[in-house]
């Protein structure tokens, strides 16, 4: 097929439904507004109380089906699935989410009922990117709250063919770059002096016994400032990850998993996953504490996972 043929078969997708008449797995409520808030520290007092409404920007936030996915599958059309198997076997196999835009007409409130439709609006001629060659391709999504229109989100990703990676310059015996070195400062100088002795230690408040990672200088539950450590038994599970693919950075080979790693003590903290290749880190896998000499001045906790 020629690149025209393509380009011709992907552009018979313009205006084809991705979603019709879908609903949202919850209605607007109030745990998943304070939820949200809390991870952008956000304080507004519009979120709250009895006349809260939901943040604009948790738009698309209602219309996700989250790792399941809706379950009843109302309203999902095929042309998506269809486009991206097409992309797929051209070679664009990879894929980034590009920009977002988002339009808002009127507020969310608890209890409203979210549906939406979804259009794949467009899809561009192949492009040249530091990432490789593809094609960008447009979703609008249009968010109703109880039938009334709310807002429009258009998501925008590149399906791409990953470029060649180039090849290392430089004169043959030169160096290895060196990983950057953690900033350590009088609130965390305890946690590096038992990563050198191979233990990781949590922080633990003595006034009401909470335990708090990353180390910080007071207790953000009671606010007290004294403190002494308990030792991690190194058990824990993958809460979530991310595999990092772009941008490069000299002392890393991507692609690799960074996790973020619960801990059997109940805190969390963020590190790489070792031991697996990093298409097989999944949600839930138990790992395991090592320290990883990265060179001759660095050694950091890791954790290593099992594909059984």
């Amino acid at each position: 097929m020629t690149e025209d043929e393509l380009y011709a078969r992907l552009k018979a997708f313009e205006g084809r439904p991705a979603a019709t008449a879908a609903q949202g797995r919850d209605p607007v409520n109030q745990p998943m507004i304070r939820h949200w808030c809390e991870a952008m520290g956000d304080t507004n007092a519009a979120y709250t109380g009895p006349d809260a409404i939901a943040p604009p920007t948790m738009l698309q936030a209602w219309t996700m089906g989250g790792l399941s996915g809706h379950s009843n599958g109302a309203g999902r059309s095929t042309a998506q699935d269809e486009l991206f198997a097409l992309l797929d076997g051209a070679g664009c196999t990879s894929v980034v989410a590009t920009d977002c835009e988002q339009e808002y007409l009127r507020p969310l409130r608890p209890g409203d009922t979210v549906t939406f439709d979804a259009v794949i609006e467009s899809v561009s001629p192949r492009k040249t990117t530091k990432l490789g060659t593809g094609h960008f391709v447009t979703t609008r999504t249009d968010v109703r709250a109880n039938g009334e229109l709310a807002g429009t989100h258009r998501f925008r990703i590149l399906k791409y063919a990953p470029a060649a990676r180039p090849e290392p310059q430089g004169e043959q015996g030169d160096p290895k770059p060196l990983r950057p070195r953690p900033v350590i400062n009088r609130d965390n100088q305890g946690f590096w002096e038992g990563v050198r002795r191979h233990r990781l230690l949590i922080q633990r408040c003595t006034a009401c016994a909470a335990l708090r990672f990353p180390w910080l200088p007071g207790c953000n539950h009671c606010a007290s400032p004294d403190w002494d450590t308990v030792e991690a038994s190194g058990a824990g599970t993958v809460f979530s990850y991310v595999v990092m693919h772009h941008p490069p950075f000299p002392a890393f080979d991507p692609p690799y998993a960074v996790a973020l790693v619960e801990l059997a003590e109940g805190v969390r903290m963020i590190s790489n996953i070792t031991g697996v290749p990093y298409d097989k880190v999944r949600i839930g896998m138990p790992v395991q504490l090592e320290f990883l000499r990265v060179d001759d001045d660095l050694e950091l906790p890791v954790f290593r996972g099992s594909e059984a």
